[in-house]
């Protein structure tokens, strides 16, 4: 958010880049939207930016939970901010693939991610996971670690179905910047995730 304009984003991937195929993008059940796919992406990549830089801005911590509160009592907004941190994985997911591509370091993830039969390279993964988000999918494992990447978060799982064995926490990072948080989620199929909130 503060190295880059991230309201710019589809526009850069569509004209400097030459990305066309995001006019497949879907938002969630709603599927395939065209040339209204950038306008949409703008949109909700706005939405991002206003939410964050107002909550960020806040400096006492119960007014920053209340903001929050009233966030995600916003349908609409939530589900644009959810959109943007989609379109902002497969952004990073671009920018990596075409690092790998001229034989640059990337996070060990990237391997794994682009080596899957669904998802060769950013289009297929468009299509074939993130397509599906917030429509009849989740995230996958290895998305996790995208995920995490791309907001820049340690993010660490423990996945109760799993309790008692060595699988039970998770910590999905590959590469961590001295400055990440980290956020604890719960998880009992690996699909769906919660985020532990301590009531005072």
């Amino acid at each position: 958010m503060k190295e880059q304009d991230i309201t710019k984003l589809p526009e850069k991937l569509f004209y400097s880049q030459g990305c066309n195929w995001i006019q497949q993008y879907s938002f969630g059940p709603e599927k395939y939207t065209g040339p209204k796919a950038f306008y949409k992406l703008r949109k909700c990549v706005d939405v991002l930016k206003f939410q964050w830089a107002d909550i960020y801005g806040r400096k006492d911590k119960k007014a920053r939970e209340k903001a929050c509160k009233l966030l995600f009592m916003d349908e609409e907004s939530e589900y644009k901010m959810y959109e943007a941190v989609k379109f902002l994985m497969l952004y990073q997911a671009i920018d990596m693939f075409e690092e790998m591509k001229h034989g640059q370091d990337v996070p060990n993830f990237c391997a794994i991610l682009f080596s899957r039969d669904t998802s060769l390279d950013p289009f297929s993964f468009m299509l074939n996971h993130l397509n599906t988000i917030g429509d009849s999918g989740g995230l996958e494992q290895i998305e996790m670690f995208l995920l995490g990447y791309t907001l820049e978060l340690h993010i660490q799982t423990f996945r109760l179905y799993k309790y008692g064995t060595e699988e039970f926490e998770v910590s999905f990072i590959d590469v961590c910047g001295r400055d990440w948080h980290k956020i604890t989620l719960l998880t009992e199929d690996d699909r769906h995730y919660n985020i532990p909130v301590t009531h005072q």
